[in-house]
């Protein structure tokens, strides 16, 4: 292969968190293993790389001396770079789709990230909870995937779901965050099982809850939350004899004395404590609250909010460790209860 054809194949991606650099060291072992490059090869020089690539000469010598301290390459002065060794195990490329970005997916991602270290090149993609986008992006991307990871939560067309994850090899396939009805095999998969844990996470607060005269799911309309969750809401009010009520819209609701609304968006707490602020409720006496996801500021807010939550940092780390062992595995991600003074 000549060097303009190996400089086409090199992809290098702005989505990547992998710095370019270290995107460019892992296409050169790529072609070493794929044996593009054979040992002997004179590399492209430092300014092809950066004219064609459209990257920095910096990013490119910084790529090469990468290489270098792996012994993959050598140089010669006077003769440029060339490949050293052709024995190379290069790094397995994953692509991770968010439906969005949020505090908690976040911590997904880190722990994720964290956790995978040198052992793979990651690159980002968000879809904004649209089916149609990610359907777009998989049939638009513009290299191979040894793994492919997928938060499965869309705002309309959840239907189609399994067609579009059909774009996806099964064998590359993981899902994270739920289940997606339709998607059968053996596939990879860190998941919520949203009915049993809020059921479960209100029964373990049942004696502070019983306190209150109803209670108040608030499921924004439209939303991408799993419907799951009402299932295991509504089970919970009819076990216990609970008045309840579902809430799509917050900021038409009219707070009342003896209520406990247990809210998903964090825009709704705020909304919840603004609205409890200007009819002078005390919160956890007057109203309960109640949050998903646990964040660092709800155990200090009004002395502390209760949260339900499942735990993302470890989600991340399981789909993490199910990539480096390279087995295949389903596995449900704990869930808990922080009893604090807003109930």
């Amino acid at each position: 292969m000549n060097n303009l054809e190996f400089i086409k194949s090199i992809q290098i991606s702005d989505f990547s968190s992998t710095p370019k650099y270290l995107q460019l060291a892992d296409a050169v072992m790529d072609g070493v293993k794929n044996s593009q490059l054979k040992q002997g090869d004179i590399l492209p020089s430092i300014n092809e790389l950066s004219v064609h690539l459209d990257i920095s000469r910096d990013t490119v010598e910084k790529g090469y001396k990468h290489l270098k301290s792996l012994d993959v390459i050598s140089s010669t002065p006077g003769k440029g770079y060339f490949v050293a060794k052709s024995d190379v195990v290069s790094k397995q490329k994953i692509a991770l789709f968010l439906n969005k970005l949020s505090a908690h997916k976040k911590i997904v991602y880190d722990a994720f990230a964290r956790e995978l270290g040198h052992h793979a090149s990651l690159d980002l993609f968000v879809y904004n909870s649209d089916i149609s986008h990610l359907r777009s992006l998989l049939l638009n991307l513009t290299k191979h995937y040894d793994r492919y990871v997928v938060f499965p939560h869309f705002k309309e067309g959840r239907d189609q779901a399994p067609e579009v994850l059909a774009l996806i090899p099964l064998e590359k396939l993981m899902l994270l965050g739920k289940m997606v009805e339709g998607v059968d095999g053996s596939f990879d998969a860190v998941y919520e099982n949203y009915e049993k844990d809020i059921y479960e996470a209100l029964e373990t607060a049942l004696e502070p809850l019983s306190r209150y005269r109803t209670l108040k799911l608030v499921f924004p309309d439209n939303s991408d939350y799993p419907k799951a969750i009402i299932k295991g809401f509504y089970k919970f009010c009819q076990q216990y004899a609970f008045d309840h009520l579902l809430v799509g819209n917050l900021s038409k609701e009219t707070l009342r004395k003896g209520d406990c609304y247990i809210n998903l968006a964090e825009d709704d707490l705020v909304l919840i404590l603004e609205k409890c602020i200007d009819k002078e409720f005390v919160v956890g006496d007057d109203i309960g609250v109640i949050s998903y996801n646990e964040t660092p500021l709800k155990k200090f807010i009004l002395n502390g909010i209760t949260t339900i939550s499942t735990d993302f940092e470890l989600m991340g780390k399981y789909a993490a460790q199910i990539i480096k062992t390279n087995e295949k595995a389903q596995v449900e991600v704990p869930f808990y209860v922080n009893i604090r003074p807003s109930i």
